[in-house]
């Protein structure tokens, strides 16, 4: 590919680095007479859910009312006592699947206390309360996806 048979010149690796650019791929390998010339860009991927700020009732059958979510959704991140992700992952409000949830809506809770779990990596992560308190609002569903320093309740 290049002028020597051994050698691959800058031009032609540019012009693979612009196949990788045009067309989307992250990675091309080119081998000719025994030389292997591997291009490959790093891509990040990120995943940001559209935002769901539910507001739990502690009674199963009854929802939230839709109109009351977006009033509450506005000052959630930035009320007093938010307690925020310190991780991505999946949240979820019990030890185990149909187990007791840690808290609920209106549940007092201590400094320390697990208020739920993020699992990360196969990894179950206990998210304590930062203080002591009542749950206010839970702003993420049990098993939804969330993303680092994302509002998850308040406890004032």
């Amino acid at each position: 590919m290049g002028k020597d048979s051994k050698t691959f010149d800058h031009e032609q690796i540019r012009i693979l680095a612009e196949i990788l650019a045009d067309t989307g791929l992250t990675e091309i390998e080119v081998e000719q007479d025994g030389l292997k010339i591997r291009v490959a860009r790093e891509v990040t991927v990120s995943y940001a859910p559209a935002p769901q700020h539910i507001v739990a009732s502690p009674a199963p059958a009854a929802a939230a009312p839709a109109p009351e979510a977006p009033a509450a959704a506005a000052p959630a991140g930035n009320a007093a006592g938010t307690v925020k992700s310190p991780m991505v992952g999946t949240a979820y409000f019990s030890p185990s699947p149909g187990s007791a949830p840690f808290v609920q809506l209106g549940s007092q809770v201590k400094a320390g206390q697990t208020i739920m779990i993020i699992e990360a990596m196969k990894t179950m992560n206990q998210i304590p309360a930062p203080h002591a308190g009542t749950v206010k609002q839970i702003l993420v569903s049990n098993g939804e996806p969330v993303e680092f320093d994302q509002p998850l309740m308040i406890i004032e």
